[in-house]
This record gives structure tokens, sequence and C-alpha cells, in this order.
């Protein structure tokens, strides 16, 4: 019996023991960390062996192949021994693949991911398909595979799990934008990051098909260095598109072999430039899956959107609290502060990951009064804003960085948690972070 090893306790490399357990492989788990009760339970449900709060090697470099978690880092310890014996390492979603007959649309971005993914599922549920949602979102792809049967998934990727997979292949490939983002884990060079996106185009043929953003221009200015076989489907808002998706007249135009799909851009549920944006890549997936336009006009005017990303919580006193915890990066909290009209008090922190500042200094100029920090180590984003914004203050709790946006607050200001950097200082991860930001709120 072959022997898989997996790295990691967390959703991801729960669910791929369990899909290995399944398959009958002799399965090892073992995380430097704690695991999580519920997910101790499932490994014994399973019969899966397990250690927490270490990484015997004896028990690990004995593997036929090993599953890592996206989140450990290729430059850690016991990775970098696994690479020295010669094991193989994949990520969960190519050993899932592995084992899944379904059509599959993958989506990456350094931002929009899980909107635009929640979108097409939302999509393929009202068409009446038998669909499942996965990847960097909800249940993992390879629990999902173990125990259920889906015809379609909507798979979000991030440039983690994609670096793990070799021969997983999308049916339909989104790739929304690229700006620079985990370049701590990419030796900080951008080109290693884009190169890490592009994955999700490789082994596809001539039946499938790429929807790209023709206005981002990392992607275009790589574009061209990448072998494709497949059908290539841009969107635009800045030019008319002969076969995607672009804007003409204030309507949303989507085509897909001579099949037209339109739609006023105001019915549009979701708004912001960067929105607009999400929804033609999930019109795109819909003419491609040849779901009737009024199932996609429906769906693209009632989609509620995603918690945790420019989420309106509450007004207190004509203040409007707005939780955007999903802002892990500058780009987002770009388009966090683009969409806010009005005077913003800006909660901002966490664990920086190589962040550039400067791509927003003009919207926090002309935008933010003050600045909240909240963070263990704030020193960058203090250094940076100290001559551009009037007020930064330093907060270590999401109560006191609540409460002190609240103090700094007038009735017509808006208070943004949009943080631009990883969670994990103060917080388990960014729902964590969002969910005790909305908590502060309502206790206000």
């Amino acid at each position: 019996m072959k022997k898989i090893v997996v790295l990691g306790g967390g959703e991801s490399g729960i669910g791929s023991a369990v899909l290995a357990k399944t398959k009958n492989f002799d399965v090892f788990l073992s995380d430097k960390g704690k695991i999580k009760d519920e997910y101790k339970k499932i490994l014994e449900q399973y019969k899966i062996d397990f250690e927490e709060n270490s990484h015997t090697e004896d028990k690990i470099l004995n593997a036929y192949e090993v599953i890592k978690s996206p989140g450990i880092p290729d430059k850690a310890p016991v990775v970098a021994k696994v690479k020295e014996k010669g094991i193989n390492i994949i990520s969960e979603i190519e050993f899932a693949g592995r084992y899944c007959s379904a059509k599959k649309i993958c989506i990456t971005g350094s931002n929009g991911k899980t909107t635009t993914t929640t979108l097409i599922y939302f999509l393929l549920k009202n068409a009446g398909i038998n669909v499942g949602l996965a990847g960097n979102i909800g249940k993992s792809f390879a629990f999902q595979v173990a125990t259920e049967n889906y015809d379609y998934y909507v798979l979000e990727l991030s440039s983690f799990q994609l670096d793990g997979m070799y021969e997983f292949k999308a049916d339909i490939a989104v790739l929304l934008n690229i700006t620079p983002d985990h370049l701590d884990r990419y030796d900080n060079k951008l080109e290693n990051y884009v190169r890490s996106k592009f994955r999700i185009t490789q082994n596809m043929n001539d039946d499938d098909c790429f929807i790209f953003c023709a206005d981002d221009e990392i992607t275009m200015s790589h574009i061209e260095k990448i072998v494709l076989k497949a059908k290539m489907l841009p969107f635009s808002q800045k030019t008319t598109i002969k076969q995607g998706a672009y804007i003409d007249n204030n309507s949303l135009l989507a085509n897909f072999d001579n099949n037209i799909f339109s739609m006023s851009v105001d019915d549009l549920s979701l708004k912001g430039r960067h929105n607009i944006y999400n929804s033609m890549a999930a019109a795109i997936a819909g003419k491609v899956l040849d779901i009737k336009n009024e199932i996609i006009r429906e769906s693209l005017s009632t989609f509620k959107g995603v918690e945790h990303r420019l989420e309106f919580v509450l007004s207190v006193n004509g203040i409007k609290f707005i939780n955007d915890s999903k802002a892990t990066n500058v780009n987002s909290v770009w388009y966090a502060l683009d969409s806010i009209n009005g005077k913003i008090i800006w909660i901002v922190g966490g664990t920086d990951k190589g962040n550039d500042y400067s791509e927003i200094m003009d919207l926090v100029k002309e935008k933010v009064k003050a600045i909240v920090c909240l963070g263990v180590d704030n020193t960058k984003i203090v250094s940076f804003f100290r001559y551009i914004v009037p007020v930064i203050t330093e907060t270590h709790s999401a109560n006191d960085a609540v409460e002190k946006s609240y103090e700094l607050a007038y009735s017509g200001d808006t208070v943004l948690l949009s943080p631009a950097c990883a969670s994990f200082d103060l917080f388990d991860n960014y729902e964590d972070r969002g969910n005790q930001f909305k908590n502060a709120v309502r206790n206000l």
C-alpha cells in the first residue's frame, strides 16, 4: 500500500487525507501546530493516523507522495527535506483532480477571485446545474470529491494552490488580474508570481476557454509568452471585443460563438468598476456553458456579494462601517477607497506581504482623514503615511480599532476596515478579523 503524507491539518489537508484514505492509500497527516477539534474528529472518524505540534521526519520522509497545504511555504524546513529526498510534492487540487471527472471552471487573480467564483457558482445553480463550490473557499475540493458527486465544480485557486498543480486541467480558466501580491513567497520577484498565476492555463486544449482581462497591463504583457491552445475570450471596459465581453453605451455585452448577451450596467447588483470586470467574466462563462440569457441577467442582477468584501455592516449616528477584511493586498484597498464617496477613517495593518503603498497614495491623500493601525508591527504604515494623513493611531484589537475610529468619525464619514495585510499576527484568518470587526461595530 503506497503511503501518502499530508502536511497541514487545516481544511485543505483534512480533505486530502480523507480522499487519500477513501482511495486506499496508507495516510499520515502531520501539522506543526495544533489541529482544530472539528478536524481531529474527522481524522478519527476515517481512522487516519496524524500528529500535531511537530513534524516527525521518520514518518514523513518515507512517503510515496506528499500533499502540501497551500499555507506552508516551500522554504519550510520539512518541505526542503522532502524535496532533498526526491519525494513528489503536490497540492490538494492536483490530488483531487486525479479522481474528479466533473467539468472544472477555475478562477484566479490577485483581486476579485472570491466574488467572481461565488457569482459563477450562483449562476450555475440558478441554471439548475449540479455544481460544487471549492478551492480557496468553503469545503475543500478533495473532501467534496471524496464525499459528493457533482457534474461541475467552480474552483477559486490561489497562486499557492496553482504552484503545486502539474497534470490538473481547467475546462474554463478565468484570470481576472495580476497585481503584486504575496511577493514574500516569490523571492520578491513579480515575474515568479505572474508565472504562478498563468499556471491556471496549463494543459488546456483547443476545446477549452481562457477568460482574461484585456485591460490588465501585467496580464497582457505576459500573455504572448505563454503557449495557449485554448479559445481566448478577453473582457474589457476600454475597447470593443469581438469574442468576449465589453461595455458599449452603458451596456455589458458578452459574445461567444455569435450568441450575444446584453444588460445595462446599472442593473448589475455588484457596483464599482472592479465588479463590472467580475460580472463580465461571469457573463462570458455563462455564455460558454450555453446558459440562457435571462438566467445570466437574473443572476447578475440579484447576486448579493461576498462576506468580508466591501460588506456594509451598520450606520451608527450617520457613520457607515464597511468590512473589507478580505482586502489583504494594496490593490484590493485601491478598489475599496475608490468605491467610497466622502471622508474615510481607514483601519489598516497586519502581517505585511511586501506592500508598496505608493499606488494608493493619491487616493489616501484625497479621501482618508485618519488612519487607525490594527497590527502587531505598524512601523511601515506609520512611516509611509505620517506626512500624508493628519491623524494616525495604533491599536491591537478589533474592539479598540472600532472604538478609536468611531471617536475620530463624524456623521457622513465612512469607517473602512481594508487591511492591505494578512491577518495572522492578531487573528486566525481574515474571516475572524472581519467577524471581530462586525461584532465590535454592533457593540458600539
